[in-house]
């Protein structure tokens, strides 16, 4: 811990560092060991479909929205088969975009507001 005039400084220790990369890599295994990229799909393709979800997928642009549909009926198809893609094209925990989240966050926003308008 360093002290200024102002501020105080907190460094990480090295504990620290260390908690992080044991917890990077606990993550990326668990991301390999659910099996959904071996399809293909992204995490946000696994997402439960409720009426939040099913309304921010209606949210989506539609060039996300159709590059969705084609992880998904490739997925599907994969499946029926017993098969998985070839590992070069798997999905790769870093490039794993979270493309539904806004979307998702907004919707559910929207919702909680609209029940606080309700209530009054």
């Amino acid at each position: 811990m360093l002290k200024s005039s102002k501020y105080i400084i907190v460094l990480p220790s090295p504990k620290t560092a260390a908690t992080g990369r044991l917890l990077f890599t606990f993550k990326k295994w668990y991301y390999n060991a659910c099996g959904f990229n071996k399809l293909g799909l992204v995490r946000d393709d696994t997402v439960y479909e409720n009426t939040d979800v099913k309304e921010a997928i209606r949210r989506l642009p539609e060039p996300v929205y159709n590059d969705r549909m084609f992880r998904i009926r490739r997925a599907l198809d994969l499946s029926m088969k017993h098969q998985i893609l070839p590992k070069d094209q798997w999905t790769k925990y870093e490039e794993d975009v979270h493309y539904l989240q806004p979307y998702l966050k907004e919707v559910i926003r929207e919702r909680k507001e609209k029940e606080e308008w309700q209530r009054k």
